[in-house]
């Protein structure tokens, strides 16, 4: 029996000059030629923070191959408004190069006031994530399965790791994106709450200090989206590709599909000594698949394929019911074999230098 449970997804790119590679506040120019684009629809395309960044995101979709379908239909729309821009749409998790000068926020007084309120914090947002909004059936039960979710996410940080260069050179990092968004006040792992007043109070409890100004600021790798009926995992790089986007995508879907059904049936969730989480997160944004991981079961190292494969072992059940095992084993794979994005990024660096690393980052029209 197939489970039904929508999903719809975001990428952030990177916009950056087609000439000399670096991050460019074009964003307006981009938007407005892609009003022109017959095949995108009102609200596709979005601003970010930064001018240097576009945001798109796809309609609710029921399966992974309308995923597919609209992620490779929304990245071939914006070839063309990039290239009237003079830019290239860049997936990568953060701007490799040095921006010349600083790229000024999006004009929104909402942007602004972030800008007044985090300083240098704000200018160095050049990143760009990947989020999965997993329709939940009301409120309960999505901080139930968060809750369930939550000591999986380092591990979905490794397999999407896609971006190792930073400001010109390599950070040592395989998401260097996760260390940056780590640095606002509420970020990294979710914190355990076990049900939706408990998460509630823990939201009041961060507004009620007055850090931060609104439920929007809660950058946490999963949460409950404050829109939709859905919960927004939040822990990926943008990826290089379609294929392996999907791929993930069907990894988060299931991962709330698993946290919904242990909620149903009682099954006790895991929830690790307080730290463990954010040590777990560091080091998967560190090393990426290289190495070890945490094991979320017994929070000791283990080798990262093995921990990749406790994940799709955990998975199993809910991808089956949903249609994806086959595609979702095969996608994560394929990412075991050739290496995350971080590790295609150096290699190809290795070989072609700076050059090479912008084709592949940000690759010609018609390559989704």
């Amino acid at each position: 029996m197939r489970t039904a449970a929508t999903l719809g997804v975001e990428e952030e790119y990177v916009l950056l000059d087609q000439d000399t590679g670096l991050p460019v506040p074009r964003a307006a120019r981009v938007q407005a030629a892609a009003r022109y684009e017959p095949v995108l629809r009102r609200g596709e395309v979005d601003n970010e923070l930064l001018q240097a960044l576009v945001e798109v995101a796809t309609p609710v979709c029921t399966g992974l191959d309308e995923v597919t379908g609209h992620l490779a239909r929304l990245r071939q729309a914006l070839a063309a408004p990039t290239q009237e821009a003079g830019c290239r749409l860049a997936a990568t998790g953060a701007a490799p190069l040095t921006a010349a000068s600083e790229v000024p926020v999006t004009r929104e007084r909402r942007y602004r006031e972030m800008r007044v309120d985090a300083a240098q914090l704000v200018e160095e947002q050049l990143i760009a994530g990947m989020h999965v909004h997993v329709a939940v059936p009301d409120r309960a039960a999505g901080a139930a399965a968060l809750g369930r979710l939550r000591p999986w996410l380092p591990v979905l940080i490794a397999l999407a790791a896609n971006s190792p260069y930073w400001q010109g050179g390599d950070t040592g990092y395989a998401s260097w994106r996760t260390v940056v968004f780590g640095r606002w006040p509420v970020s990294g792992p979710p914190p355990f709450t076990a049900d939706a007043a408990g998460y509630d109070r823990h939201v009041r409890a961060l507004l009620a200090t007055g850090v931060i100004p609104d439920r929007h600021q809660l950058y946490w790798h999963a949460r409950l989206s404050e829109e939709y009926p859905t919960l927004e995992v939040r822990a990926a790089d943008v990826q290089l590709d379609v294929d392996t986007a999907v791929t993930l995508a069907g990894v988060a879907r299931a991962l709330v599909v698993t946290g919904l059904r242990q909620a149903r049936r009682g099954v006790r969730p895991l929830d690790p000594p307080p730290g463990v989480l954010d040590a777990a997160s560091w080091h998967a944004a560190r090393h990426g698949l290289d190495g070890t991981l945490v094991d979320p079961r017994r929070c000791v190292p283990v080798p990262a394929a093995d921990a990749v494969g406790a994940l799709l072992d955990h998975l199993t059940p809910a991808l089956g019911d949903l249609g994806d095992e086959q595609r979702v084993t095969e996608g994560v794979g394929r990412i075991l074999d050739a290496g995350t994005g971080a590790a295609r990024q150096r290699a190809v660096f290795a070989k072609a230098g700076t050059e090479g690393l912008l084709d592949l980052i940000a690759p010609g029209p018609g390559t989704p």
